[in-house]
């Protein structure tokens, strides 16, 4: 829509995930390094919170990048409900057949484990928007990281979710499961200072030859958005579209208040 007007090969502020338009900022690089880590050290479980909207899934995706060949990864982004479910959404990740009662599925799960460790390879299991687990899911998944082989952990698993999840992990039964817990990292928004040079780094990755925000109006997107990526990413793109229907070359602090109260009075979402 603004993208010509501004001279953009495309649009800087999607909020879909997008691992070529990650900010490597502190704590993104901070996370991410934890997530190697429980990959490369061969970590059973590994854990990653943060706020709604703060960039988890999006460094999951570069994780994905980035794996070896050798490892097999499943997916689940989902919430099963009950052991079996849980299971056949297992299978399903990793490309296997799940139909079947429950001592069918676990006997599959572990011939396809041992098969892969066999041929060499390791398996990883991620599930995202993990906070929405049952306990017993959770415990069940502890139970599933006992499936190894001599000294080898030949079923990894990384946990991916809101704050909740950190509660969750705190639960008195789920003792056991946290003392399991390897690698884990709380992913924070981005300081009111970061915000600024993650709006110029998105807008240059898309072909941007001049500032196209004041630093009035960066400092407004800021304390509206707590720093999260995607408030910042909604509050950017409408900011843009403003300034097109305004033909305003430069996003100003008057455009960007105006932005804000109508998001304030109209929109769903927490704009402060």
């Amino acid at each position: 829509m603004y993208e010509a007007f501004y001279q953009l090969r495309e649009k800087p502020f999607s909020i879909l995930p997008d691992p070529d338009l990650i900010y490597w900022g502190k704590m993104h690089s901070m996370a991410f390094t934890m997530l190697e880590f429980g990959v490369m050290n061969n970590a059973g479980f590994t854990v990653i919170t943060g706020e709604i909207g703060s960039g988890k899934t999006t460094l999951v995706r570069h994780l994905l990048q980035k794996v070896s060949a050798g490892i097999t990864v499943g997916l689940i982004s989902n919430s099963p409900e009950g052991r079996q479910e849980l299971l056949q959404w297992i299978l399903m990740s990793v490309g296997q057949p799940f139909e079947g009662d429950y001592p069918y599925l676990f006997k599959r799960l572990h011939d396809f484990l041992y098969g892969q460790y066999a041929n060499g390879r390791r398996t990883i299991l991620i599930i995202d928007e993990a906070q929405n687990l049952a306990p017993e899911a959770l415990e069940h998944l502890r139970m599933l990281s006992n499936i190894n082989a001599d000294k080898s952990q030949i079923l990894q698993l990384i946990l991916v979710g809101q704050p909740q999840l950190r509660d969750l992990l705190l639960m008195p039964k789920l003792h056991q499961f946290a003392q399991r817990i390897s690698s884990d990292f709380h992913l924070k928004a981005l300081d009111y200072g970061e915000v600024a040079n993650y709006m110029a780094f998105r807008l240059h990755a898309v072909g941007a030859r001049r500032p196209l925000f004041t630093q009035e109006a960066a400092a407004l997107i800021a304390k509206a958005s707590g720093g999260i990526p995607r408030i910042i990413n909604i509050l950017c793109d409408t900011a843009l579209v403003y300034g097109f229907a305004n033909d305003q070359r430069v996003i100003s602090d008057k455009l960007v208040r105006d932005v804000i109260a109508d998001k304030q009075q109209y929109s769903i979402f927490p704009v402060r």
